[in-house]
């Protein structure tokens, strides 16, 4: 009897973070709308997203191109929970966080040697089918930046 009330419990739990991981609007693959979008000058174009569970988690794995036209590929594991989680890939970044602010929307946050570099906001938008993420912050020149990138669900 003991065993089979772990087990439905055990199956309750995975079913209910199955349920909040696919209910979060964030999860897939984003492909950037540059027609949508603007840049600073010489700015990185993060040209697809994707977002993936990574056990209790979140994978985000970025591919794009650099202001100087040379492609990037970054990854971040961590939650959304607004600590710092190491970032790979990234030149302007070596640690970055999300916090979720509501259901659609996400702060992130990202530093280089203990100092904040880019901070912005990503909002998902009511249909689920785009996202905004506006940034600014510093890049690897110390130039400042200010974008606005709008990303097509696929």
């Amino acid at each position: 009897m003991k065993g089979r009330v772990i087990l439905l419990t055990l199956a309750a739990l995975f079913v209910g973070v199955t349920v909040c991981l696919a209910a979060n609007p964030n999860m897939g693959t984003w492909k950037l709308n540059e027609a949508k979008s603007k840049f600073s000058p010489g700015a990185t174009k993060n040209n697809t997203v994707v977002y993936e569970e990574a056990g209790d988690s979140v994978k985000v794995t970025v591919d794009g191109v650099d202001g100087a036209g040379s492609a990037i590929h970054s990854e971040w594991t961590g939650k959304f929970d607004g600590k710092f989680y190491p970032v790979t890939g990234d030149p302007t970044s070596d640690m970055r966080s999300y916090r979720k602010i509501n259901t659609r929307t996400l702060a992130l946050t990202g530093k280089k040697d203990g100092k904040v570099t880019v901070t912005g906001r990503i909002v998902v938008s009511a249909n689920g089918k785009s996202r905004t993420v506006t940034t600014t912050g510093t890049d690897a020149k110390g130039k400042r930046f200010s974008n606005r990138a709008v990303y097509d669900k696929q």
